[in-house]
């Protein structure tokens, strides 16, 4: 990669902190609050991971990740999201609203899925929600990308993450079905 290219991309980072009327940078300082307020709060009134009796005595595949790595990934990815929709929002774009709104839907799939999964104890149910999310997701990072693609890169990490959860709500569904 050219180093031209590195520099638009710095830019492209950079570029919503620079806004003159301090709007783009008040809707930075809350988004990220926000999303990562509501995702706390999904697993801690649903009783999400480790440490809920239900889910506990529940068989877990091979490649079930250490409970203290949950809380980490999951607070970047809220993190990450929430800069990601503050850079929707501030770029003027006509499929700006679509990529919003998408987003919002994802976003609502991810805090019902806790309280599916680990609240009602349903795993089919469960693994129903996060395959749409899955699928939400995907659609909404394709429309991020023709909004910011920044706002669509920041959303990878999360998909990859997306992957693993869908895979161990297949398997925890298969080894205890």
């Amino acid at each position: 990669m050219s180093s031209s290219c590195w520099r638009r991309g710095a830019a492209e980072i950079f570029r919503f902190r620079k806004a003159s009327d301090g709007v783009r940078q008040r809707t930075w300082i809350l988004t990220v609050p926000l999303i990562l307020a509501g995702g706390l709060a999904s697993g801690w009134l649903s009783g999400s991971g480790y440490g809920n009796p239900w889910f506990d005595a529940l068989a877990k595949p091979l490649f079930m990740p250490p409970g203290w790595v949950f809380p980490v990934a999951w607070t970047t990815l809220y993190i990450l999201m929430g800069i990601s929709l503050a850079w929707l929002i501030g770029a003027p774009s006509p499929h700006r609203r679509t990529a919003i709104t998408l987003f919002f839907v994802q976003l609502g799939l991810n805090y019902l899925w806790s309280p599916v999964f680990f609240g009602a104890h349903r795993i089919v149910a469960g693994l129903t929600v996060i395959l749409l999310l899955d699928a939400v997701l995907l659609m909404t990072i394709a429309a991020a990308w023709k909004v910011r693609r920044i706002a669509a890169a920041a959303l990878l990490p999360y998909a990859a993450w997306l992957l693993l959860a869908t895979a161990l709500n297949l398997e925890i569904w298969r080894l205890n079905g």
